[in-house]
C-alpha cells in the first residue's frame, strides 16, 4: 500500500515538473506600437568633423560667476547640404541631449584657455542648446593637445569657408551681425508685448469712463 502511495506522489511530482518546464512566461503586448524614425535634422547635413570632448559654459548669472560643466560627448561640425551653412553641434553621452548648437560665423574666434594646451574658449551670440537663442561664453576641452589642434584647424577652416560664401553673396556684414539682429528682434518683440499691454490698459480706462457716464 505504501509502495502505491509513493509511486503516486512521484508521478504527481514529475507531472508538476513537466508543467513547469513547459511553462512559457512570454506575454504578447496588449498594444503594438510601430517603430518610428526620429529626425534630428542631421540627415540634411554633411559631417565635417567629429571628436569626443567636454564642454563648459561661463555662468555669469552666478555669484560669483564660474565655469559650469555642460556635458561630455561628441562635438560635430556639420554643413547643410543645400544652404551651405555650418554649425557646431554637441550632444551629451547616453541622453543625447543637446549642450551646444550654434552656427559658425566669420567673427567667431577660438582663444586658448589660460594654462591649458588642450582647451579653447569662444563667444557665441546665439546658442540654441536650450531651444531659444542665447549669448554664451563656451569652453571645450579635449583629451590631448593634438586633438585640440585638430579641432581648431577644422573650426578655422569652416570660418573661412563661411566667410568666402558670404563674400560671394555680398552679405558678409549681415552675417557678422546675426547675433545683433536676433537680439534686436527679441527687444522689438518685448516692446511690442509691452505696447499691447499699455493699449489694453488704456482701453479698460476708457470703458470705465463710459460706464460712469
Amino acid at each position: 500500500m505504501a509502495d502505491t502511495k509513493d509511486t503516486q506522489e512521484e508521478h504527481e511530482t514529475s507531472t508538476d515538473n513537466a508543467d513547469e518546464s513547459n511553462h512559457d512566461p512570454h506575454f504578447e503586448p496588449i498594444v503594438s506600437l510601430p517603430e518610428q524614425d526620429v529626425k534630428t535634422l542631421e540627415e540634411d547635413e554633411e559631417e565635417l568633423f567629429k571628436m569626443r570632448a567636454k564642454l563648459y559654459r561661463f555662468a555669469s548669472e552666478n555669484d560669483p560667476p564660474e565655469w559650469k560643466e555642460r556635458g561630455t560627448g561628441d562635438v560635430k561640425l556639420l554643413k547643410h547640404k543645400e544652404k551651405g551653412t555650418i554649425r557646431l553641434l554637441m550632444r551629451r553621452d547616453r541622453t543625447l541631449k543637446i549642450c551646444a548648437n550654434h552656427n559658425i560665423v566669420p567673427v567667431m574666434e577660438l582663444k586658448p584657455n589660460a594654462g591649458s594646451d588642450r582647451a579653447w574658449v569662444w563667444n557665441t551670440h546665439a546658442d540654441f542648446a536650450d531651444e531659444h537663442p542665447k549669448p554664451e561664453l563656451l569652453a571645450i576641452r579635449f583629451l590631448n593637445s593634438e586633438n585640440a589642434q585638430k579641432f581648431k584647424a577644422k573650426f578655422d577652416e569652416c570660418r573661412e569657408e563661411v566667410k568666402k560664401s558670404l563674400e560671394g553673396s555680398g552679405s558678409t556684414d549681415s552675417a557678422n551681425k546675426v547675433a545683433e539682429k536676433l537680439e534686436e528682434l527679441s527687444v522689438k518683440d518685448d516692446k511690442a508685448k509691452s505696447s499691447e499691454g499699455e493699449k489694453e490698459a488704456e482701453s479698460e480706462k476708457e470703458e470705465k469712463k463710459e460706464e460712469k457716464k
